[in-house]
């Protein structure tokens, strides 16, 4: 079968193509005919080194996958052959609250841009039955982020999301369908439209409005949003605490930005908010938003597929910012 790994971190150039054994599935393990992967900003970082858990040298990059069971080990009772399946972002993260010990792909274990894969059954999920697996793909990581950011909102609440990547899309999919009122910022005109057309109620620039926190305040009669996906860290940040509704709640997905705003403690104080770290989400949590999908039929928003001879070019267009959706290599 073909492998893609790292054979070091810095620069694309280390990801190497290799042929290796085909694997065969342990007791309570799966193999995995691999059919799609998704990248994320994540896989940037792992790229580059930068990512803030230790690597490990030679690594099988990506975390998120969809495939079909192709053989079964002993002992397994969750699935049968021909079953298609999605991967869980943490493989032995179960349910429950997040712990120390949560593992991950591309750091404790091989990820998923090869062909075939063995995992314990324990750490896959069926795949949506409407989805294609270039769309069921793009679950584990990025929908299921937006999931737990969204975590107790209610029909009826206000969200507020930044941007148009992977979380920021799936997170106006996954509020319009719980009913939520959905305000949506870009710094690109053209996608306005996009944004409006996925869901969003209200969509503005933020580049012609640094201070938009007034503005967003203005959209809920000065009340502010119940529920802020902030995606930017130090250069939204401030204007988030200024956008927050009394009692609300700011979900802190990462640090896509990279200057920094003062930030005022008074301000964070009299906020009267909770500000809550979101790192992705369990297996029960990916299968409660499985559920939502499946009954609501959503569908991914995909910008481009590559093919598996072309995962190079892959990363390539990830590292650019005027995209739409979510980068699929199809296996």
């Amino acid at each position: 079968m073909d492998t893609y790994r790292f054979t070091q971190y810095g620069s694309l150039d280390y990801l190497a193509r290799g042929q290796e054994p085909l694997p065969e599935p342990g007791p309570g393990q799966v193999r995995v005919q691999v059919m799609a992967s998704s990248l994320n900003f994540r896989d940037l970082l792992v790229m580059k080194g930068t990512l803030r858990y230790p690597t490990t040298p030679g690594a099988v990059p990506l975390s998120d996958a969809a495939g079909i069971i192709d053989a079964l080990g002993p002992g397994v009772q969750r699935f049968k052959l021909g079953d298609r399946v999605i991967n869980c972002f943490f493989p032995n993260w179960f349910g429950g609250p997040a712990y120390a010990g949560r593992e991950q792909y591309g750091v404790e274990h091989d990820g998923w841009l090869t062909q075939y894969k063995v995992v314990s059954a324990e750490a896959l999920s069926p795949m949506p039955a409407h989805l294609s697996f270039e769309e069921a793909a793009t679950l584990p990581c990025a929908a299921l982020t937006a999931w737990s950011a969204l975590a107790g909102i209610n029909a009826g609440d206000t969200v507020l999301t930044q941007g148009a990547g992977g979380v920021s899309i799936f997170a106006i999919q996954l509020a319009k369908a719980m009913g939520a009122y959905v305000i949506s910022s870009t710094s690109s005109d053209n996608k306005f439209d996009k944004l409006l057309q996925l869901g969003a109620d209200q969509v503005f620039n933020y580049k012609d409005t640094p201070e938009w926190s007034e503005l967003v305040r203005d959209y809920t009669h000065g009340e502010g949003v119940n529920r802020i996906v902030d995606v930017g860290g130090p250069v939204t940040i401030a204007q988030s605490i200024k956008a927050i509704a009394v009692g609300g709640q700011v979900s802190l997905i990462g640090s896509l930005g990279k200057s920094v705003q003062s930030l005022d403690v008074m301000d964070l104080v009299f906020s009267q908010a909770s500000y809550k770290a979101i790192g992705v989400g369990s297996r029960s949590d990916l299968e409660a938003m499985n559920r939502v999908i499946s009954q609501h039929r959503i569908h991914p928003v995909i910008d481009r597929v590559f093919d598996f001879n072309n995962a190079h070019e892959a990363y390539r267009y990830l590292q650019q910012r005027d995209r739409f959706g979510k980068i699929v290599i199809h296996h």
